[in-house]
């Protein structure tokens, strides 16, 4: 399927928004609930997790990506994505549910372990266990078959039995990776949307489970280690929150999933994944993706890239290209006049920071391996921002939001103590605005734009101006980006 730039934004999200909630929800993990809006990355729980880290819902999450990115789901046996499980079982599992390791090690000791672990699977399932293992590592099976919904309910049943063949499972998995499907094609949240992808005599129950998740408070969900209550649990969460607008109810749902306790990661895990698949990369807090990582030596941008290969069949262009500096940009790293710790820049700024006493960055366009290397910072320090250069609003789904966003992230760098680039390619667009937005959050929005042009060195007709009230896009005529490469920053449809 073609995708355009919103749709991959929001398929790159789907394994990144589920980390998000799994590292936020690993602290609380079988503990009592919490007071609303205090989760946060701080680590421990069962682990012990450093903070920011994810546990075995994400790190089973990854071992299907691993597969489903290598090629489309009907080429891709399932022997692999078995293989997977089994290889980070033994090498790698910080975690594993009762259900999952029980599955897993009667795979582990035959000498075909995908049938094992289908007869072991089955055998749970006759003992009457429902677990919300599978659940909690579907969403990534709602990339797979972007456009056919019975292929990824298909799908979500085969990876469901794997371990969990209980129906119970395997329908709650078809359910949420058909609504991850929707969210990414359409831009909506819909989980009744896959009822119909059930049988007929299964239909009334899921209705009724729904029902509930929407007509409840999340609180009342608390036994949610039982696959059907955690769906129930993540649903609500984002059900009963949807009134906040944009972006931010991706937070307002993850504290409302966390808030309810017992199987926090988990829950938090799942709806992650459908948020993301709403909202996308360019709507997720970057001070959360770049503190996120995990087995097997994994951050942000790895996530993303592997949720894009599932969905459109290839890496994309920053994982297959080492650097994306083009060589022909010269060098900025001017202070930010209203903070000289801030430097605007541009690309050919990255290799330099060591030079320049930067101890963090803030990258608004695409960059390869390479140019994190060279950069020399923490890799927690380093944070991309999905922001497309373009005139064309479709776009960018949430351009205030994305950009008020990195100039949050910019002041929690500097709260920290850093000495932050903020650039692009050019720093004729991005890197302006932001710092614009920056000025806004410091409380100097008065002339800032003019000090921003001067500081630049030049002017930058397409700037969207900031106001401490919001973003609004300039009252002057805006510049085509001709002067920016636009195949290396994303501004392209992804097939």
């Amino acid at each position: 399927m073609r995708l355009s730039s919103e749709q991959a934004d929001r398929a790159g999200g789907v394994l990144l928004g589920q980390a998000i909630g799994d590292a936020l929800g690993v602290p609380y993990e079988f503990g009592p609930p919490i007071e609303l809006g205090t989760a946060a990355m701080i680590g421990g729980g069962l682990g012990p997790y450093a903070p920011g880290e994810w546990s075995d819902d994400t790190q089973m999450a990854v071992c299907i990506a691993q597969a489903t990115a290598a090629g489309p789901f009907g080429q891709t046996p399932l022997d692999a994505v078995v293989a997977a499980f089994v290889r980070w079982a033994r090498e790698g599992a910080s975690d594993i549910g009762v259900q999952t390791s029980t599955v897993l090690r009667q795979a582990m000791d035959a000498p075909e372990n995908l049938p094992a672990m289908q007869a072991a699977a089955l055998d749970a399932a006759a003992d009457g266990r429902a677990g919300n293992g599978a659940l909690m590592r579907t969403s990534i099976v709602g990339l797979v078959a972007l456009d056919d919904p019975e292929r990824t309910a298909q799908a979500a049943s085969d990876v469901a039995r794997l371990t969990h063949a209980h129906h119970l499972c395997v329908e709650s998995s078809i359910l949420w990776s058909e609504a991850v499907r929707l969210a990414v094609v359409e831009g909506r949240l819909d989980l009744r949307a896959g009822v119909r992808l059930l049988g007929e005599d299964r239909r009334a129950f899921w209705q009724d489970a729904i029902g509930q998740a929407e007509t409840q408070p999340p609180a009342i969900f608390g036994r949610n280690g039982f696959t059907v209550t955690a769906l129930q649990a993540a649903w609500s969460a984002i059900h009963s929150t949807r009134h906040i607008a944009g972006p931010d109810h991706v937070e307002a749902a993850l504290q409302a999933a966390i808030a309810i306790g017992h199987d926090t990661d988990t829950v938090a895990a799942i709806a992650g994944g459908l948020l993301g698949a709403r909202y996308g990369v360019s709507g997720l807090k970057t001070d959360w993706t770049r503190r996120v990582h995990g087995w097997p030596g994994l951050r942000a941008r790895d996530l993303v890239a592997l949720a894009l290969a599932t969905a459109i069949g290839e890496l994309p262009l920053d994982h297959r290209k080492s650097s994306m500096v083009t060589g022909g940009r010269p060098g900025l790293a001017v202070p930010h006049p209203d903070d000289p710790h801030v430097l605007l820049g541009t690309e050919a700024d990255l290799a330099r920071c060591a030079d320049r006493g930067v101890t963090a960055v803030v990258s608004l366009s695409r960059v390869g391996a390479d140019d994190i290397a060279s950069t020399n910072v923490a890799p927690g320090k380093h944070v991309s921002v999905w922001l497309v250069d373009s005139d064309d609003p479709r776009k960018n789904a949430h351009l205030p939001w994305t950009i008020a966003d990195a100039a949050r992230t910019v002041s929690a760098l500097r709260e920290g103590g850093d000495r932050v680039l903020l650039h692009c390619v050019a720093a004729e667009h991005r890197t302006p605005s932001v710092a614009l937005a920056y000025s806004a959050l410091l409380g100097k929005s008065e002339g800032a734009a003019e000090r921003i042009e001067a500081a630049v060195g030049h002017p930058v007709d397409g700037l969207l101006w900031v106001t401490a009230q919001g973003i609004s896009a300039s009252s002057g005529p805006a510049r085509p980006c001709s002067a920016v490469n636009l195949d290396s920053e994303g501004d392209r449809s992804w097939t």
